[in-house]
């Protein structure tokens, strides 16, 4: 089964992260993949972009089962796999539409986010899952979420490690619309085609505009979060937060 499935309908192509019996958890081959989707979405012939997940999330992050025997460089993996295709996402000159049809966490909510827009069915979550392992927002997610809700409410947000439902999302601003799980994909798709047949070049240089007008460089930003993760990465409490995590019990922290 592939990591990644690409459906083309029209000018609009549906990008699936198929991994659904881990949530669609990020592992080396899922990267190697997105990539190769991402990278065909360049075509001129697609004119927008839906991002969704397969069965019943829509990508979780990092697959921490590649932890069990230690992170090893956590800023080179970084720089080596997602930020790749966070810059591919954000170098696309059309629209790209985050279609969360059920839980995004730690850099599967940075993928969201880096997306143009964000619709959710009913049933989608938001969780800035770093905290809960001792990590930091990494992927792009402490950029794209200080733009979306700014600092206060993200500090909050991205420090509690709390889930968003939907309808939260939606109140904040998070994602621009809620619909009904069964109606998300078709949602998506009329959206998609709706910005496809908009004159997708000055999409494109609008989206160049607006990631320019917005604050820090994006390529800035994951330096630091790379840098950072890496000295998050050999605390105790990401230790403890992994291994919490693979036994299905509560963390201890220590601040260490």
């Amino acid at each position: 089964m592939p990591e990644v499935e690409v459906a083309c309908e029209g000018a609009t192509m549906t990008i699936t992260l198929n991994r659904p019996d881990v949530l669609n958890a990020f592992n080396s081959a899922m990267h190697r993949a997105f990539a190769a989707a991402l990278k065909d979405a360049r075509d001129a012939e697609v004119r927008a972009v839906v991002l969704t997940g397969a069965g019943r999330g829509f990508c979780v992050g990092q697959d921490l089962a590649e932890f069990r025997e230690g992170a090893g460089d956590i800023g080179q993996r970084l720089r080596d796999t997602y930020h790749p295709n966070v810059r591919a996402i954000r170098a696309l000159e059309k629209p790209v539409i985050a279609a969360v049809n059920g839980p995004a966490a730690g850099a599967g909510l940075s993928f969201a986010c880096a997306c143009d827009i964000r619709i959710a069915a009913d049933s989608a979550s938001f969780v800035p899952a770093f905290v809960n392992i001792g990590l930091i927002p990494d992927s792009g997610g402490s950029l794209f979420v200080t733009r979306l809700l700014g600092y206060s409410r993200a500090f909050e947000w991205l420090t509690s490690g709390r889930k968003l439902t939907a309808a939260e999302a939606h109140a904040w601003g998070l994602v621009s619309e809620v619909v009904e799980h069964g109606r998300l994909s078709a949602r998506a798709r009329e959206l998609a085609e709706s910005l496809a047949a908009m004159p997708t070049r000055g999409i494109g240089m609008t989206k160049r505009l607006l990631d320019r007008a917005a604050g820090p460089a994006l390529d800035e930003q994951l330096e630091r979060e790379a840098q950072l993760q890496t000295a998050a990465t050999a605390s105790e409490d990401f230790r403890e937060g992994v291994n919490a995590f693979l036994e299905k019990r509560e963390p201890r922290f220590s601040g260490r």
